[in-house]
């Protein structure tokens, strides 16, 4: 059986073969040839990951690839994690445009300068990215793409390898990188959306941040912040104590003017610290005054029914799913669901036996409220849907 969409798998020690077998794996499940390929290689020897991803490229050289090293990678329906294997995926894009690029970064007295960019076009639809945390500033590329990139969507995630610093690898057309970021801008006649599951659940009421110094919430609704809450935490039952014990989070509300906040209304952020002496709470992000927050709490069962409403929702407005690129945490998987298969097989479960594949990463990169983020524990995914809408 042939489709627009097709996904390769393959375990094993030499990993210039493993990549050979899930790529050709791939291309034989297409129904012609390919215009886009992704693959994303687990493995020891950053040496190794280079050779396979270079013997990788040269499988389509008619095509646009790119890839990266990873911790873990998904193909065939599973996730593998910390096992030399590689995941393959390939897509028959018709009249759509692919342009790849890679960035690097320039210092320019006290401010980076990303260049690398491609140019912009009025039907371009999202852009695959693909980063090395250790030498690329994703965060504040991200969280201000909007000043160069406007509207468009980014989708992707920040590549590992297994010995952290120095060990990742990018791989575009051909070429093999050791830092910076790479991609694809996705452009012309395609149907693509995107689905970032952040898998929290609120505790305690929403609140208004009243005072704030930098990451510091010092004020809410008014009262100090630890008081605040130290009153919520003492409201839970044992099971969400330890919940926030391993791991509190806090959402920042995406639509300030809702009349209510519940799960799914919220930017997710990790506290990272409280400061007792100035009864402040610390979180990963910069808070002005004026917003609204509430506090969370993430566990399997809350992750779990997340991601199956998100993909829920989406085949409803969407219809017929072709094929999907997954970039899940590796802060989910076999650590959260007790399995790596639980966000490939989510999938499935709701799109459908469709071409997809994709990596664990090091932070999620993907749309919330419309504006572009990078992200943690979450599964965020690049979902092309059949070419005429549902109804019509």
């Amino acid at each position: 059986m042939t489709s627009r969409f097709a996904d390769g798998l393959a375990v094993g020690s030499d990993l210039v073969e493993v990549a050979e077998r899930a790529v050709r794996q791939a291309l034989s499940r297409l129904g012609g040839e390919a215009d886009l390929i992704c693959f994303f290689i687990c493995g020891d020897d950053p040496d190794d990951v280079a050779r396979a991803g270079q013997r990788a490229m040269r499988l389509a050289p008619e095509a646009s690839v790119i890839g990266c090293s990873a911790t873990g990678v998904i193909g065939d329906g599973q996730g593998i994690e910390l096992t030399p294997a590689v995941s393959a995926w390939a897509a028959r894009l018709g009249e759509a445009r692919l342009t790849t690029f890679a960035l690097e970064t320039l210092n320019a007295e006290d401010k980076f300068v990303v260049v690398g960019l491609p140019e912009r076009g009025p039907d371009d639809h999202v852009a695959i990215l693909l980063s090395d945390p250790y030498s690329f500033p994703t965060d504040a590329f991200v969280e201000r793409s909007k000043e160069v990139l406007g509207e468009l969507p980014l989708i992707g995630g920040l590549a590992n390898g297994m010995h952290g610093r120095g060990s990742v690898r990018l791989f575009a057309d051909g070429e093999v990188y050791t830092e910076g970021a790479i991609g694809v801008l996705i452009s012309g006649p395609v149907r693509v959306s995107t689905v970032v599951s952040q898998g929290c659940r609120p505790i305690g009421p929403s609140m208004v941040v009243t005072r704030a110094e930098e990451n510091l919430l010092l004020e809410l609704a008014g009262q100090p912040a630890l008081a605040r809450l130290e009153d919520i935490v003492s409201d839970l039952d044992e099971d969400d104590r330890e919940l926030v014990a391993s791991g509190l989070q806090i959402g920042v509300a995406i639509n300030e003017y809702a009349e209510r906040h519940e799960r799914g209304d919220f930017l997710i952020r990790g506290v990272i610290g409280i400061d007792p002496e100035r009864e402040a709470v610390a979180i990963g992000d910069i808070v002005e005054v004026g917003r609204t927050v509430r506090f969370q709490v993430r566990d399997a069962a809350t992750a779990d029914e997340d991601l199956y409403d998100l993909l829920d929702a989406h085949r409803e407005e969407f219809g017929q799913v072709d094929g999907a690129l997954l970039f899940s945490c590796n802060g989910r998987g076999s650590a959260m669901f007790g399995t790596a298969d639980h966000d490939p097989v989510a999938l499935r479960d709701t799109l459908g036996p469709v071409g997809m594949a994709g990596f664990f990463a090091a932070g999620e990169v993907g749309p919330v409220g419309g504006h572009n983020h990078v992200h943690g524990f979450t599964a965020s995914a690049l979902i092309f849907s059949a070419a005429t809408p549902p109804g019509d």
